[in-house]
This record gives structure tokens, sequence and C-alpha cells, in this order.
């Protein structure tokens, strides 16, 4: 499997690898908006649904056997810590993308969760192989706490904009925000920038 080092990002963002307001930790704080929701692996499903022209579903073993890579990531969340080289695999967004086949019109993406979560981020923010459903973590099954059984990744965005217990992403024709953005939280989320609220 491919490994690749993206935690050079910060550069394309005429950024230091800390963000600005960040401290660095090497502990992985749990943070939600509320418990950690059941799944069951027999009835577990991800749906990729909206302007695309093949709406897909897959269960469990079809959505970990797509093409994945590992990556090396850096990871920073609004309330002010970041996680350096953390190591996640899984299958980037292109690749969703691309066997969904996304409609000229589709302009924006709409994660949802097993727990009701929604995120938003433009189409264009998430065409970016940095982008991963990830379902490991260093090497192992990634931590129900942390977004198993899969959880969205965004490494060039604050993390709210990454999906725990991910289950579906719908391609949208206009803009809509998700659960934190509705309630005072940046839409755009860039950490070199401080985007926390709006």
């Amino acid at each position: 499997m491919s490994k690749r080092d993206v935690t050079d990002l910060h550069r394309e963002f005429d950024g230091k690898r800390l963000p600005p307001g960040q401290r660095e930790t090497s502990k992985f704080p749990v943070l939600s908006k509320s418990g950690t929701p059941d799944w069951d692996p027999d009835t577990w499903e991800f749906t990729v649904t909206g302007a695309v022209e093949d709406e897909l579903a897959f269960s469990w073993d079809e959505f970990t056997d797509l093409p994945a890579e590992t990556q090396r990531q850096d990871f920073h969340c609004v309330t002010g810590w970041s996680k350096f080289d953390c190591e996640f695999t899984g299958a980037t967004f292109p690749e969703l993308a691309e066997r969904a086949g996304v409609r000229d019109d589709a302009v924006h993406v709409l994660f949802s969760a097993l727990d009701g979560y929604t995120t938003n981020l433009p189409l264009d923010e998430c065409m970016r192989e940095e982008v991963l459903f990830t379902w490991e973590f260093d090497g192992e099954p990634l931590p129900r706490e942390h977004g198993g059984p899969v959880r969205v990744v965004t490494p060039h965005k604050y993390a709210y904009k990454g999906a725990k217990w991910v289950d579906g992403v719908e391609f949208l024709t206009e803009p809509e925000r998700g659960y934190w953005e509705k309630r005072g939280y940046s839409n755009t989320a860039n950490p070199w920038n401080e985007e926390r609220y709006s």
C-alpha cells in the first residue's frame, strides 16, 4: 500500500506547520457533539448521493476493499490543539467521486454521520488527495471514540470539517451548512487564517 507524507501542506497556505493559536499535543483528545453511536458491520452502509451519475451504496467489506493509501497528516482541532504525524489509512475523496461520476452542476458536498452530525465543504475543497475516508489510525482500526469505523480527515481545515462516524456523502448543486456551521462555526475553517467562528 502506498504511503504519502502531506505534513508540508501548510506551505500551500503560506503558514507554519503549527497554525496560529494552536498548541502541539502528543495526545489525541476526544470531542464530539454527543456520545459515540453504535454500529453493526453487518448492516452498516455508506451512500454516495445527489448530483452524481451513479448513486452508490457500499457495505463495510465493499468500502474497505476500495483502493486505499496511508498518509501522514497533521490534525488541527478548532479548540486550539494540533497533533502532528498522524498516519491515516483509507480511500481518497477523489476515488469515490470518480466512481460516482460527479455532475457538472455539483458545487458543494454535505457529509452525514451515524450520530446525525453533518458538515459541509465546497466540492473543490474536497477534491484533494488529502481528504481521506479513513478506517485505520497508526496501523490499527480507527478507535470508536475517534470516529470509527470511518471518519473523514481534512488536514487543510479544522477537524470539525472531517465528520466522525461518516456514513454518507451528498453532492449538492447549492451550498448547505452543516451542524456546527449553522451554530456559528466558520464555514471555511482555514487554520492558517484562524477561521474558527463566523
